[in-house]
């Protein structure tokens, strides 16, 4: 009696996010003010995705964000730029293992673009995947748990 109780609810708590290996996990965007600001418009990112160098340029250049005029009041861009460049991969020591590849002159502004990011969906992901995430940058799209922190597989 006692497996019949315990083997599915083993099996529910692998099947979990909360259980993913650390090298899935990114500590999401926990500053209300970026998650609300970013994320009405696409996913918050993780700020420990990029270098500080690149939260800095991405939000002094919010008037064209990739094409879109994103722009904020200065108190507001000052304060979300803060907290990215505070969680940014190479802030702390936090993810240098992200930054591998990486020019140190380099200013990277697409997460997509980075060395790690190339190789864990190049290979992995099948044209069919793509095209139902629309975009690269679609990390719901097959990261359920994506704006958790959660990117597992």
């Amino acid at each position: 009696m006692t497996r019949k109780i315990l083997a599915p609810l083993v099996l529910a708590m692998l099947s979990t996010p909360m259980l993913a290996a650390a090298e899935d996990y990114m500590n999401p965007v926990t500053d209300p003010v970026a998650q609300e600001e970013c994320s009405a418009c696409h996913m918050a990112f993780p700020a420990g995705f990029l270098p500080a160098r690149s939260w800095d340029r991405i939000m002094n250049t919010l008037d064209d964000h990739f094409g879109e005029n994103a722009g904020l009041d200065d108190a507001t861009r000052a304060a979300i730029g803060a907290y990215f460049v505070a969680n940014a991969a190479d802030a702390g020591g936090r993810n240098p293992r992200l930054l591998r590849g990486v020019d140190p002159a380099a200013t990277p502004l697409r997460i997509t673009e980075l060395q790690w990011w190339t190789r864990e969906h190049n290979h992995e992901v099948s044209a069919r995947q793509w095209d139902q995430a629309k975009s690269p940058a679609n990390c719901a799209a097959c990261h359920r748990g994506a704006e958790r922190g959660y990117f597992e597989d």
